[in-house]
């Protein structure tokens, strides 16, 4: 297997991959495009999403400055918003589903490290997917976690720490976030 085929198999890979950093190097060219271009000019910035994401609905705004690791390994959609800051580190594939919105300086992390120092020092990394589902808001400076998944109508209060999976209409928040109360 190659190191991207095993990154995106969850498995252990080394980023430091040339073909990895190459694509990584690629990413961010073009994020420095979208994040040069005024956010005025709505519909370059739309096309410039659609051409670095995997699949997009006709909806999608992102506000500058937008980070992330390849970009070919997120899927959002249709009236997607994600607000100032926004970082997807996308190493494993992220979903998002219909009608979600993100505030400023949320981080959607898909990749992690070896708890054992020894085999965490060699570089290795891997990475578990993330789905957020329909109508999901993510408050300011949330974080969500390699492997969470969050159901539909869920809305994560700013400042969580999302470290597992919830499902279906609840508010939640904390570090580690938990469910505050149905929604």
């Amino acid at each position: 297997m190659t190191e991207q085929e095993k990154m995106l198999a969850g498995e252990l890979y080394f980023p430091s991959d040339k073909h990895l950093t190459a694509r990584r190097k690629d990413c961010r060219k073009q994020l420095d495009i979208l994040n040069s271009t005024c956010q005025t000019e709505h519909k370059k910035r739309t096309q410039l999403l659609k051409s670095l994401f995997a699949e997009t609905g006709k909806r999608l705004y992102i506000e500058s400055t937008f980070k992330c690791d390849y970009g070919e390994n997120i899927v959002v959609g249709e009236n997607f918003y994600a607000n100032f800051n926004c970082v997807i580190l996308d190493a494993a594939k992220v979903t998002i589903g219909d009608n979600c919105m993100l505030a400023p300086q949320v981080g959607l992390y898909t990749a992690t490290h070896p708890i054992d120092p020894v085999q965490r020092a060699t570089g290795i990394e891997f990475a578990k997917p993330i789905t957020l589902g329909d109508n999901c808001w993510v408050g300011g400076m949330a974080v969500i976690n390699p492997g969470v998944t969050l159901g539909n109508n869920v809305v994560v209060a700013s400042g969580a720490v999302v470290t597992k999976s919830f499902g279906d209409n609840v508010i939640i928040g904390g570090n580690p976030a938990r469910v505050i109360r149905p929604c």
